[in-house]
């Protein structure tokens, strides 16, 4: 008898049950056999013919028919899901753990407390070139002039410079 290792990447395959059809998609297939005959039931005029629950009906098998479709190997129901949970995820990463929250901070000592050097904290400089009134100026022109070229680049430590090709 012989045995072969199945690596991990390979366990995600889905079987074939019909033809081309998984079995996610046979269950979307199905559904609306079972959920048309539910609205059928419960929707009133009850056990009755109604136009209104026949277009429901049709509605509710074209949506299960197309969420159905396999697109790279997926179903389009995946590929919503997929969609929404990325959609629906927070926006802002929160979590800093140099935050002092819920911390035990060291007892200060009474020499410590008697010490307290006043240290001035130098402005830092800012990344932002200060420019005078007549550079931006000269800038602006540049920049509305429609035959210059304007690009960006980034360097190794992720700075961004503006090139302007001078036109006269």
């Amino acid at each position: 008898m012989r045995s072969t290792v199945v690596p991990a990447q390979v366990t995600t395959v889905e079987d074939k049950i019909t033809g081309n059809l998984g079995l996610s998609q046979l269950l979307l297939l199905t559904v609306p056999i079972f959920g048309g005959s539910a609205f059928f039931v419960v929707l009133p005029p009850f056990f009755s013919y109604a136009l209104y629950k026949v277009v429901l009906i049709a509605v509710f098998s074209f949506t299960c028919g197309l969420l159905a479709i396999r697109i790279k190997g997926r179903i389009l129901l995946l590929w919503l899901a997929v969609i929404l949970k990325y959609n629906l995820r927070p926006r802002f990463y929160v979590f800093n753990k140099n935050s002092q929250s819920k911390r035990e901070l060291p007892p200060e000592t009474k020499a410590e407390k008697i010490k307290k050097p006043d240290t001035k904290k130098e402005p830092s400089p800012s990344l932002q070139p200060q420019l005078g009134t007549a550079e931006k100026v000269r800038i602006e022109g540049f920049l509305s002039n429609p035959q210059a070229n304007l690009r960006f680049k980034t360097n190794r430590k992720g700075e961004l410079r503006a090139y302007i090709t001078e036109v006269q």
